[in-house]
């Protein structure tokens, strides 16, 4: 998946796609996470967001599947 660079202190790049409502967030160690059934509203919403991290661990950490690539 594609992803595009961020400014912010947690993540580095964010990726959508939008047939599969897959969400790929590369974090600042490295580690890139896929989360899934992730509409893109909160796609675009992450995206617009003033603090990425805080949206991250208010919106997205705890209420989607995901896996560790």
């Amino acid at each position: 998946m594609k992803r595009t660079a961020v400014a912010s202190s947690t993540l580095n790049s964010v990726g959508y796609d939008s047939q599969t409502m897959t969400l790929e967030l590369e974090f600042t160690s490295g580690d890139v996470y896929q989360y899934f059934d992730v509409p893109v509203e909160v796609y675009l919403k992450l995206r617009q967001s003033e603090s990425l991290g805080r949206f991250f661990n208010e919106r997205i950490k705890e209420n989607y599947r995901f896996i560790k690539l």
